[in-house]
């Protein structure tokens, strides 16, 4: 019988390249892509669009209960949607996710609760507090809480999860103002409400916990919680920047804005909320894009134009300028290192005595630009 043309007569040829074909298809990319749009999906299906798009600014006096006794300046790049230098910890918040809703819950409702009392998802809080620079509001949405047939809550429940629970002796300060701002959103909320609530923590290593009661302390509320975000509605109302004064020591290592603030290796320090750094190649490409599309007239700066040269015909870029002469260039005449932590020298005065660097605009300079052109 005649061969179909194209068709080869050694099985493992059809074999190998469909096993080439499949292979082709998986990638670090693809699979980006892929669970980009399951995320994308599922907060549509949950009611939760509005996580699909990067957030609104919110009035000064605004805080969120999870947000609270953090480091003032990181707190303050956040509210502004400062471009965050690392991408976001998905594994963490699918575990946290998981953890909540596959063991915590399921382990509350067979062997916590007794008749009368159920376990909920979630309850919203929604309050003011008044201060002497005004009233500060607090909104936000608890963990499971457990209530009884009226809905009422019983016991308010914060679930953590860490990569060991081992040397745990006492809950974080932080996650301990988290669990406040709820117990008196709930008193302000319920006629019945409770006092107490506990924080589990989970082991993402062992999945064993530790749990901590805690018991609401009005002195920790007004004088260490209510303090903390009456400075930090200072800072945003007067567009002062906080000094690089961290809560606790380990928040600068995981801060998502270390080269902005200076606590990194670029040569940069108290950079304004607004604006990508200048010589910074490492924001990953969904931040930039966030930022860019919330920013009008906002551009690549010349360094993320060679990191991301897809992005160049839609959003423009900004020219290199020289530090001492005045020379500028458009973003694809100077060979950058990509792997450098300093700027490309200046081409013009390299073997002057000036012997500049190049840079995109500063921050600050580039929100200027940006309002030129509105």
């Amino acid at each position: 019988m005649d061969q179909s043309i194209g068709q080869s007569s050694n099985p493992e040829v059809g074999v190998n390249e469909a096993e080439d074909s499949l292979l082709s298809r998986i990638s670090a990319e693809s699979f980006d892509k892929w669970y980009r749009e399951q995320e994308r999906a599922r907060n549509i299906r949950n009611g939760q669009h509005y996580f699909n798009y990067p957030g609104r600014i919110s009035a000064p006096t605004r805080h969120s209960p999870s947000s609270l006794l953090q480091c003032q300046r990181k707190t303050l790049y956040k509210h502004l949607n400062a471009p965050e230098e690392n991408a976001d910890p998905d594994g963490i918040f699918w575990f946290g996710n998981r953890f909540e809703e596959d063991v915590i819950m399921p382990y509350l409702a067979d062997a916590v609760t007794q008749e009368g009392a159920y376990v909920c998802n979630s309850l919203w809080v929604d309050f003011s507090v008044e201060t002497e620079l005004g009233e500060l509001r607090v909104k936000g949405e608890t963990d499971p809480v457990i209530v009884d047939e009226h809905s009422s809550p019983l016991l308010l429940l914060e679930i953590k999860t860490k990569r060991s629970v081992e040397d745990l002796n006492r809950p974080n300060p932080h996650h301990k103002a988290q669990v406040h701002a709820y117990l008196h959103g709930l008193a302000e909320k319920y006629d019945q409400y409770p006092e107490t609530a506990a924080i589990i923590y989970g082991s993402r290593t062992t999945l064993d916990i530790e749990v901590f009661e805690v018991e609401f302390d009005p002195a920790f509320w007004e004088d260490t919680v209510i303090k903390w975000a009456s400075k930090q509605t200072a800072h945003r109302a007067y567009g002062d920047l906080p000094p690089p004064d961290p809560e606790y020591d380990w928040e600068c290592e995981f801060c998502e804005f270390r080269e902005r603030c200076g606590q990194g290796e670029r040569e940069c320090s108290d950079g304004s909320p607004v604006g990508l750094l200048p010589v910074y190649a490492d924001y990953p490409r969904q931040k930039v894009l966030n930022y860019l599309e919330t920013h009008p007239g906002a551009k690549l700066t010349p360094t993320l134009a060679q990191t991301y040269p897809d992005l160049v015909d839609e959003y423009g870029v900004y020219r290199w300028s020289c530090s001492d002469c005045d020379s500028t260039f458009q973003w694809d005449e100077i060979n950058l290192n990509l792997e450098s932590l300093r700027a490309p020298k200046c081409p013009k005065c390299d073997n002057s005595s000036a012997r500049g660097w190049l840079s995109g605009p500063s921050t600050s300079e580039q929100s200027i630009l940006r309002g030129m052109e509105e």
